[in-house]
């Protein structure tokens, strides 16, 4: 009878870990009759399809394409877009001319504006863009459509703002909050993002203050399916963070709500980010978050969203968003540590507590950490040491990643099962305590340095519950257990995933820990088992057999193509060529000219090119030398005046060209204005590398330099002068890629390059 229990206690624990996932977003069906008043995702997704048929980044022929399509389908709307243009540098130094499409729509009201805010920039040089961030575009596209046709006018003035070159430094949302007029008057903005192309969209937080009354608002706004906790936002205010909010929160003070997805991520910034590979389920989702909460916000006053006050919040299915001030962190984390003092005290009188199982029971609970924290720390380098090909996966979060997920969670999972097999010999109520004694650590670890974590004291709640009807029952009932276990499958099975899809699987440890953490609070249940080494070795098959299915699934094929990348690097002061490489392991088309001969560049041979992950090239082979004009280098003023030395240069392309990356000598620059630009004091004092600008071209227009050195100073300028057309420039015959490769995101790629130095 035990074993069938534990049976069923085992499947109820699977169907509520299910789930924790399966009600996180809505169910897409299609071609279904939807009102003209409500969001519909087929109507979202033509606009999707229509905006990424080719990639569309900034400089790249279908750029304007998307742009006028916009424009018209805002006209359809009966709006009147307007177009904002300009030159901005951000705070990256990446120089573009950004083109934001804008339009508005009358409140009955003077308050604050709610903005909409989209991007409309495909990423450099191949990304369709369909999910980042066509998805986004499109929702706001479709969600106006259905707010107007109700023919209500709101109370708040609604902007609807798509940012361009976004992805190449928020450029556009610079060129908004510092330029336009409309910016003062935003009260609160609504982001529509993706970092992969399906699953939950996120909920993220963007405030100077305290989140308190957005978390009340976005709680009344009553979206159906919320995802969003306080942990999260509290390790992004932490980090560096790159959505077009961070400007509006930086630079104007205005509060914001990012709405992001993340799974698939092995599709974020590659042509595989397409129309087809759009997790419908996922457009959805981010209709039902806008449609609640523009109907909500565009009747509230924005202006008093502002709160020096933080509230910790979390979802949970059936409850949606559950919140509390963060007042309340100490007195929950000290009566949780009053009632585990009184259980112990309770326990021992009863002498259903003993000290020395108590002790023992400390040894599978340190032991499994010990195992599962090294698996995972190990998992990244010994999987790359094992299939090389990961390396070239820049982001670190491969095609058969969640294989991965699954299989080291299963393991985490049987290794605990063994060592509680193994040494946990007490009786269930004294297995407990280690934990708990643990979890209440944590908690106030988080309660002192991330607050935001703070509601990981919920399932410790559940945990101190069971130990007290364990003191007080022999045989409690195992719905019972399970009901108190729910908080704890709910809140950390979500995480277990989360972190090694959205950060790489090098992020492997931090789900074998919470899986080994979330197992110690599921002890009630799970300590019952009579059949642990039954429950362990199951475990660990299952998990051998996930690594296996990703054995199988590792190499590359048409639906998992491998990321390659080819450049041409001609260098015009030595007269030489070279091809060149960003890949580790060489696919047979990059093989076709990085040959035998291929060489490993010296250090400080080439610059670092900006890329997203800083990655250089690792290989390089000769090549034939081509007729290719340089840049034309003209210095149009070299004066000095004082103690400085004032530069003028024109710098301008003798062919089509994409991109100009400059980098200087290792001199102090007190000044630097780019095409009328200037770069702020903090990037020229910590520039990267000596990187000086990367201009991302527009209409082959010139670059212009204005510089302030030093007057004993001597000025080296190495460019870097790229156009993405190798695969189409008549000088070159490479083929194109076979259809199990694809264009390697992140990095310049498929271009021919011209480096030449040139001193001033």
């Amino acid at each position: 009878m035990k074993n069938i229990h534990s049976v069923s206690s085992l499947l109820l624990l699977l169907l509520a870990i299910f789930w924790s996932f399966k009600s996180s977003m809505p169910t897409y069906t299609p071609h279904t009759p939807i009102a003209d008043t409500k969001f519909s995702t087929d109507r979202a997704l033509v606009h999707v399809e229509n905006m990424s048929k080719e990639p569309h980044a900034v400089g790249f022929p279908a750029h304007s394409d998307v742009r006028e399509y916009l424009i018209s389908e805002l006209k359809n709307l009966g709006l009147q877009p307007s177009i904002q243009e300009g030159y901005t540098a951000g705070d990256w130094g990446n120089l573009s001319k950004a083109t934001n499409i804008l339009a508005r729509i009358k409140g009955s009201s003077r308050g604050k504006a709610l903005l909409l805010l989209s991007h409309y920039d495909s990423s450099p040089h191949s990304s369709l863009g369909a999910s980042d961030a066509a998805s986004g575009v499109a929702t706001i596209l479709e969600g106006v459509r259905a707010f107007l046709q109700e023919n209500n006018r709101p109370k708040n003035d609604i902007i609807i703002l798509f940012t361009d070159a976004e992805e190449l430094g928020l450029n556009g949302a610079d060129l908004f909050v510092n330029q336009h007029p409309w910016a003062k008057e935003i009260g609160l903005a609504l982001n529509f993002e993706a970092r992969g192309s399906g699953g939950p969209s996120y909920m993220l937080i963007e405030t100077n203050k305290g989140n308190a009354n957005l978390i009340k608002e976005f709680t009344a706004a009553n979206p159906q399916f919320p995802v969003a906790n306080s942990l999260v936002y509290s390790i992004y205010k932490m980090l560096p963070n790159d959505t077009d909010l961070t400007v509006f929160r930086e630079d104007m003070d205005i509060e914001g709500l990012n709405f992001a997805f993340i799974d698939d991520h092995f599709d974020y910034h590659t042509y595989r980010d397409n129309y087809d590979r759009l997790d419908r389920n996922t457009l959805a989702h981010q209709g039902s978050y806008l449609m609640p909460l523009l109907k909500h916000f565009s009747e509230v006053d924005l202006g008093g969203l502002k709160s020096i006050n933080d509230t910790v919040y979390f979802n949970v299915p059936f409850f949606k968003i559950v919140s509390y001030p963060f007042e309340y962190i100490f007195s929950m984390l000290l009566m949780a540590v009053v009632f585990f003092i009184l259980l112990m005290i309770l326990g021992l009188r009863k002498k259903r507590l003993n000290i020395k199982e108590i002790a023992l029971g400390a040894i599978p609970l340190f032991l499994a950490l010990i195992i599962n924290g090294l698996l995972g720390y190990f998992a990244w380098p010994v999987l790359k040491w094992a299939y090389p090909e990961y390396q070239d996966i820049l982001h670190g979060f491969t095609y058969n990643g969640y294989s991965y997920i699954a299989a080291f969670t299963l393991i985490s999972v049987g290794v605990t099962f063994w060592c509680y097999h193994k040494f946990g010999k007490g009786s269930t109520q004294n297995l407990l305590v280690a934990p708990l004694l643990l979890w209440l650590l944590i908690c106030g670890g988080l309660a002192f340095y991330l607050k935001g974590g703070s509601f990981f004291i919920i399932p410790v709640y559940g945990l101190l519950a069971s130990l007290f009807i364990l003191i007080n029952q022999k045989s409690p009932h195992s719905i019972l257990m399970l009901l108190l276990a729910l908080p704890a499958i709910w809140i950390f099975s979500p995480f277990i995933k989360m972190f090694p899809v959205g950060l790489g699987l090098k992020m492997m440890i931090a789900s074998t820990l919470l899986t080994t953490l979330t197992f110690f609070l599921l002890l009630p249940i799970l300590g019952t088992f009579k059949k642990k080494l039954q429950y362990a070795t199951l475990s660990l098959l299952l998990g051998i057999g996930f690594l296996i299915a990703a054995h199988f699934s590792a190499s590359y094929t048409i639906d998992r193509a491998n990321p390659s990348s080819l450049v041409y690097l001609l260098d015009a002061d030595k007269n030489r060529a070279h091809w060149a490489t960003y890949d580790h392991v060489l696919s047979d088309w990059t093989a076709q000219y990085i040959n035998k001969k291929k060489q490993h560049p010296q250090p400080n041979e080439h610059k670092t090119l900006s890329s997203k992950y800083g990655t250089g090239f690792t290989q390089m082979s000769s090549a034939p030398l081509k007729s290719i004009p340089p840049p034309l280098i003209t210095a149009n003023k070299d004066t000095i005046i004082g103690a400085y030395r004032f530069l003028d240069i024109a710098i301008s392309p003798q062919r089509d060209v994409n991109r100009l990356e400059i980098f200087t000598n290792d001199i102090p620059i007190s000044k630097a204005i780019i095409n009328t630009i200037p770069l702020s004091d903090y990037f020229l004092e910590h520039r990267p590398n000596g990187k000086l600008i990367s201009h991302y071209i527009s209409n082959n227009e010139g670059t212009h330099l204005q510089l302030t050195i030093p007057k004993d100073s001597t000025l080296a300028l190495t460019i870097y002068e790229a156009s993405n057309d190798l695969l189409y420039n008549p000088l070159f015959s490479v083929p194109q890629r076979p259809e199990d490769n694809i264009p390697k995101p992140f990095v310049l790629n498929d271009a021919v390059i011209i480096t030449k130095t040139i001193k001033f």
